[in-house]
């Protein structure tokens, strides 16, 4: 065995055993417990979620089983109220009824209900005038100077406005606005221009109140006469209208079909011709009318016709009428088996007008009245029965 020298050993490490597994593994544990000891205390903050992470939703269920729906219970249908009737004047002969003239009870209501149509119980007096004499008259559809201007201003004084055939028309087809009370004032037959001057013009002047004249385009008319009422035309308060062709021809169911062209239609050509426009208004010449006539106007494009039957006042959708010939009023034609109102309406004679004006205006404020006491019912039922097809009621929240 060889010693090595002390010398040897300078040049050598010391020998020192290598520590053994379990020797490491205390050591190791020892290092990991003094680490965790340096980390920082927990905080508060909440704990943030990957999107990623996030539960996945989509319009499919994830369930075989369906969602249950939620149930919702039915309604019961509405039921509309009765329709009123129209309303009933006190002041018509028991013979004299009103009679509506449209079909369609939601047009009627919804022109009846508009705020921004004429507002209900708007009554309209049709006065005929032929002379307007300084002497005694000659008939009943004649008027002295002075009396005829004591009418006008009674009529003023009672509140009411004159309209033209326009107005009139569209009143009573859509309720379109007009003075609450109305008259239209129709002078019949062929006269010169300083009948209109002389018997009109201050009323137009002053109040804004048109004329309307029943023109009769007889061929032998003067050139002159001609001139002097298109000149009126023209100036737009002279409303001229059909009154035929030749005076003296009344119009019934008798009438060939040769003579109502030539008073229908030959009118109409001559209006076109002079005037320049075509009538919208036939004025019965002399009152005589027929179904065939009222046709024959129809088709040809007359709007509304004027008989002489002064049966009372009209409004909206209610024009009065008789089916009957009254034994009292042998001149009144019964109208109501022509089933149209509108070609058919009534006019009051001059001598009537101040007996019956009170009676005119409380027929329009006893018609509001009315129209107000079923309002409600009126509106509910056009809501039920109307408005899914017509629209809501303009103006109604």
């Amino acid at each position: 065995m060889h010693l090595i020298s002390e010398q040897s050993s300078k040049n050598f490490p010391a020998f020192r055993p290598r520590p053994s597994f379990y020797t490491r593994f205390v050591i190791a544990g020892l290092i990991i417990t003094i680490l965790a000891s340096c980390q920082p205390l927990p905080t508060n903050t909440p704990a943030v979620v990957d999107a990623t992470d996030a539960p996945i939703t989509t319009d499919t269920p994830q369930s075989s089983s369906p969602a249950p729906v939620p149930t919702r219970t039915a309604m019961a249908p509405r039921t509309p109220p009765a329709m009123p009737g129209l309303y009933q004047s006190p002041y018509l002969n028991p013979l004299d009824t009103p009679r509506a003239y449209l079909d369609d009870a939601c047009e009627y209501l919804k022109a009846r209900w508009n705020p921004n149509k004429a507002v209900p119980g708007t009554v309209v007096m049709i006065i005929m005038f032929h002379g307007i004499t300084k002497g005694p008259p000659e008939s009943h559809d004649g008027i002295h100077v002075i009396d005829f201007n004591i009418t006008m201003q009674k009529l003023k004084e009672q509140g009411f406005e004159a309209i033209n055939t326009v107005q009139l028309v569209d009143f009573l087809y859509t309720n379109a606005k007009i003075p609450p009370r109305s008259v239209v004032i129709i002078q019949d037959d062929r006269h010169r221009g300083q009948n209109f001057e002389k018997n009109f013009r201050e009323y137009w002047e002053n109040w804004g109140w048109p004329v309307i004249n029943g023109w009769p385009s007889q061929p032998d008319t003067l050139e002159i006469i001609w001139e002097e009422n298109i000149a009126l035309e023209n100036e737009g308060w002279v409303d001229h209208q059909s009154q035929g062709v030749m005076i003296g021809t009344h119009m019934s169911d008798e009438s060939s079909d040769v003579v109502l062209n030539r008073e229908l239609k030959g009118s109409i050509t001559a209006f076109e011709e002079r005037y320049n426009k075509t009538p919208l208004a036939i004025i019965w010449p002399g009152g005589g009318f027929g179904a065939r006539p009222v046709q024959a106007a129809r088709e040809l494009g007359y709007e509304i016709g004027f008989t002489i039957n002064p049966r009372g006042p009209v409004m909206f959708n209610w024009v009065p009428q008789s089916d009957v010939l009254d034994e009292d009023r042998p001149s009144y034609m019964p109208e109501g088996s022509i089933h149209d109102p509108l070609m058919t309406l009534p006019r009051y004679w001059p001598y009537q007008v101040l007996k019956v004006l009170d009676e005119v205006r409380i027929t329009g404020k006893e018609a509001a009245a009315y129209a107000e006491k079923n309002k409600a019912a009126e509106l509910e039922y056009y809501d039920i029965v109307c408005a899914p097809t017509h629209g809501p009621m303009p103006g109604q929240p």
